[in-house]
């Protein structure tokens, strides 16, 4: 969703998300280790990803920094400051060590419905209700402005309203939304790592990208169903690329490599999908 913002109602090409993806899972790690709760550590893990996002944006609208090296000086940056933020490479959430994650949480407070079905309910529902936020925020005023802006910058400020603050308003949002989502797979899986973060922009565009192939409209509605689609499906494609690549002989850590080929199919086709319509 945080790349729809920026890609899509922007037209803003940000690479912080590499950055910020893991920025929301260390600072949730730093304050679980230091004895707040896991919900008020999601709280601080927005507003990093928040603070990430307008970096970004101050590079690019103040410094007229171009977009791309903008997200890219910012992710670079905040390889160093995840690691300072952590203290080391990789921390573990473990209940064993005292720390209470969300899941925790709510295995306590329902111990007769099977964890597997507690996640999976609580994820869905944080998914509608973020589908739903971002829905009414990009209806507002403020949402049809940053949607006007990357559609039409120059419009945009003909109609007396500031481009770059509609910018920074946008790459914030969007980048609080990645730490977000940092911080409930850290808390998922268990453990937070410095090199989780690579290649999340790729599979973001790559969701977004699928969801417009598989659903069509217009409507903002459908726009953000395209992408929670979208990405259920890519990482669908990718757990069945694994599962068949290691039938063949190949590892683990050729997850990129699987991941950069499912990546230019999905790129490709739209325009392979044209081109076979005018053979026909």
């Amino acid at each position: 969703m945080g790349v729809f913002i920026t890609f899509r109602c922007l037209n803003f090409p940000d690479l912080t998300v590499d950055g910020s993806y893991p920025l929301g899972a260390a600072v949730l790690a730093l304050l679980m280790y230091r004895g707040y709760g896991a919900l008020a550590g999601i709280v601080a893990a927005c507003l990093a990803g928040a603070l990430a996002g307008l970096f970004t944006g101050v590079l690019h609208t103040f410094s007229r920094i171009p977009a791309l090296l903008s997200g890219i000086l910012t992710m670079i940056c905040l390889y160093s400051i995840n690691l300072r933020v952590m203290g080391r490479p990789n921390i573990s959430l473990s209940e064993n060590l005292g720390h209470r994650t969300v899941f925790v949480l709510l295995r306590d407070a329902f111990p007769r419905v099977p964890e597997v079905y507690l996640r999976f309910i609580f994820l869905f529902l944080l998914v509608v209700l973020v589908k739903v936020m971002v829905d009414l925020f990009l209806q507002t005023e403020v949402g049809l402005s940053i949607r006007a802006t990357g559609d039409n910058e120059t419009l945009v400020a003909t109609q007396g309203i500031d481009p770059n603050c509609m910018k920074l308003i946008g790459i914030s949002l969007s980048n609080a939304l990645v730490a977000l989502a940092g911080a409930m797979f850290a808390q998922y899986q268990g453990f937070v790592d410095i090199n989780m973060g690579i290649g999340m922009v790729i599979s973001g565009l790559a969701s977004v990208i699928v969801g417009e192939v598989l659903l069509r409209g217009r409507t903002i509605f459908m726009a953000t169903l395209q992408v929670v689609l979208g990405s259920v499906v890519y990482r669908l494609a990718t757990a069945i690329a694994l599962n068949w690549g290691y039938n063949i002989g190949f590892k683990p850590y050729d997850l990129k490599l699987f991941t950069g080929l499912l990546v230019i199919v999905i790129l490709s086709f739209p325009i392979l999908k044209e081109k076979l319509g005018r053979v026909k």
